[in-house]
């Protein structure tokens, strides 16, 4: 019996931290297992189906992102029948904890990933370099990483000076740069948006045979966000699952964004700042023509009055 029929994912928007984590390790232990990993680090692993999604989420993300107050992965499990292992953190620590390594360490060892069809390695930004860092203990998994950073060795990225406080700790040891240890994915999938000059960089790094990279122009430097308010997210999981996705799928998919305000902001005031009024005023026009966008309207009432 799947738990599309049951009352999962739980509601867990009310509770306390602690409450959520005593929680969390009860729906765990009933389902599969947990396991804390350190102070900063925990594991839940709910058990369903032959396809596994292995998240990496920070607990403040959940809290901001999911109605409900829960991993990625158990709306999953509801929506796909998925089995799903979560691997949270207490802030971004970008999972660099030897807790950790030897947790993944032990999932190898005791052949874990060999029970499933189809593994799937799924992160954003810090839990997207874990994604692909820790994607290296399932050969032969897919991987979906949006906007990750490859490492933060000052050696090597010394450019990235937005998370300095993380350079003194080691990142150039086991499950260390995220770029080499999606050698032995299936295939890696990156999203980013090209207009993010670090991002970018980031993504330049990941540049490998079995890697393929989509770009996400104006979608802004907080993609997961983005990607689950446009609701795509699942999607995107869906098609990486079935290895469906590519070029025309990404770009099908992201068609979603035509009716996505932030997105459509982001584009009005880059060609503002082009001082592209031409096609400023088609892009209010089409905007206004579709959707209730008081500031589209005005800004199209200046550009006309100006042609005029």
């Amino acid at each position: 019996m799947t738990r599309q029929n049951q009352s999962f994912p739980p509601d867990l928007s009310r509770l306390s931290r602690s409450d959520w984590l005593a929680e969390l390790r009860h729906i765990g232990d009933a389902s599969g297992f947990s396991e804390p990993l350190g102070r900063h680090h925990a594991a839940v692993f709910v058990e369903e189906g032959d396809t596994l999604l292995v998240s990496f989420e920070s607990m403040s993300g959940i809290e901001a992102l999911s109605d409900r107050n829960v991993p990625l992965g158990f709306d999953m499990v509801a929506q796909n029948g998925w089995s799903s292992l979560s691997v949270l953190s207490h802030g971004d620590t970008w999972f660099r904890e030897p807790r950790v390594y030897g947790f993944f360490d032990q999932l190898l060892d005791d052949g874990f990933f060999d029970e499933f069809e189809r593994v799937i390695f799924y992160g954003a930004g810090p839990c997207g370099y874990a994604a692909a860092a820790y994607s290296v203990a399932a050969p032969g998994a897919r991987v979906l990483l949006l906007q990750p950073q490859a490492t933060l060795d000052p050696r090597v990225t010394e450019w990235d000076d937005r998370f300095v406080e993380m350079r003194r700790h080691d990142f150039t040891s086991r499950y260390g740069f995220a770029p080499d240890m999606i050698d032995a994915a299936q295939m890696a999938y990156l999203v980013y948006d090209p207009r993010e000059r670090l991002d970018a960089m980031h993504s330049a790094l990941f540049e490998r045979r079995n890697v393929r990279r989509f770009r996400a122009p104006f979608m802004g430097g907080a993609l997961q966000s983005e990607l689950r308010a446009l609701d795509i997210l699942p999607l995107l999981l869906e098609s990486v699952a079935e290895d469906k996705l590519d070029t025309a799928r990404f770009a099908e998919l992201l068609r979603a964004r035509r009716d996505h305000p932030p997105y459509l902001r982001k584009l009005l005031s880059r060609l503002d700042a082009d001082e592209r009024d031409g096609l400023s005023r088609l892009l209010c026009r089409n905007v206004v023509g579709r959707m209730h966008a008081p500031r589209f309207r005005r800004r199209l009432q200046q550009l006309e009055a100006q042609a005029e």
